[in-house]
């Protein structure tokens, strides 16, 4: 991982994220191999926070009670409390039981928790789980700042859209093996130039002449060349008396990227 960047663990249920990063944590000894946290083995989490599985804080105490104990007990100013309150926008629900936190209040308070010795590493597993839209969008933020002020967060997760929208770079697992790690736009190269004409057998006989790969995708027809090819093709499509009705680029999404690595695996939890 690299100093200030969003890394994503991305897995479907059963890959091995949590495993992984319990290892990384030195909660449990792997069976084989090595794990290097800040060029050492796990064990020392004084640079870490992290918020593995759901967060656990005494039910009948307030969200901010829990955290100036926690405070405490890692000798942390109290003052840091209500910093890190601020930065989950749980300041108004603070003095509240942690007993009536909806179960998105408890993953805030779970961040909160592992915001407070202000770490160089974050380290969370799926934090966005339980959090409605604007929830999901307020973490969003809230990760990337942190990553903006130097904080290098990793997390797993199994939704594709939370990470293509968040991480920079990303690790796909699928049953413990690591399958593939880029970034997400290398993970989502490749596209393709769709057309849709009238008639489709003449246009895809036209550029057949013109290009190598020319697929026929149910009334579309698409071809493997640069997104500049556009204005030729539609041009010569045009020029031989062909209807274009729609020309456009057509990107893979995550899924499908996701899905061709894994085999289209999807593993019980």
């Amino acid at each position: 991982m690299r100093a200030g960047e969003v890394y994503g663990f991305l897995g479907p249920n059963g890959a091995g994220k949590t495993t992984t990063l319990r290892m990384l944590l030195g909660l449990i000894r792997p069976t084989s191999g090595t794990v290097r946290l800040f060029g050492a083995e796990p064990g020392g989490l004084g640079r870490v926070g992290a918020l593995i599985e759901g967060p656990a804080f005494y039910p009948y105490l307030s969200g901010r009670v829990n955290l100036k104990v926690l405070a405490d007990h890692a000798g942390v100013r109290r003052g840091r409390v209500e910093e890190v309150l601020d930065v989950v926008s749980l300041t108004d629900r603070a003095k509240d039981r942690y007993a009536t936190y909806s179960l998105g209040m408890k993953q805030r308070l779970g961040l909160a928790a592992a915001l407070l010795k202000e770490p160089e590493l974050v380290v969370l597993d799926e934090p966005t789980n339980g959090l409605d839209p604007a929830g999901m969008a307020d973490m969003r933020v809230t990760l990337r700042k942190l990553a903006a002020d130097g904080c290098t967060v990793l997390l797993s997760s199994h939704l594709l859209a939370e990470v293509e929208q968040i991480c920079d770079r990303v690790g796909v697992l699928d049953r413990g093996r690591l399958v593939s790690e880029t970034t997400v736009a290398d993970l989502r190269a490749g596209g393709a130039l769709r057309v849709v004409a009238e008639p489709l057998e003449a246009a895809r006989d036209h550029l057949c002449r013109l290009y190598r790969e020319v697929r026929v995708d149910g009334v579309a027809l698409e071809l493997d060349v640069d997104p500049g090819e556009a204005g030729r093709v539609n041009a010569g499509l045009v020029g031989a008396g062909i209807t274009v009705t729609e020309l456009r680029w057509h990107e893979p999404d995550l899924e499908q990227t996701f899905l061709a690595l894994t085999g289209g695996a999807h593993h019980a939890a």
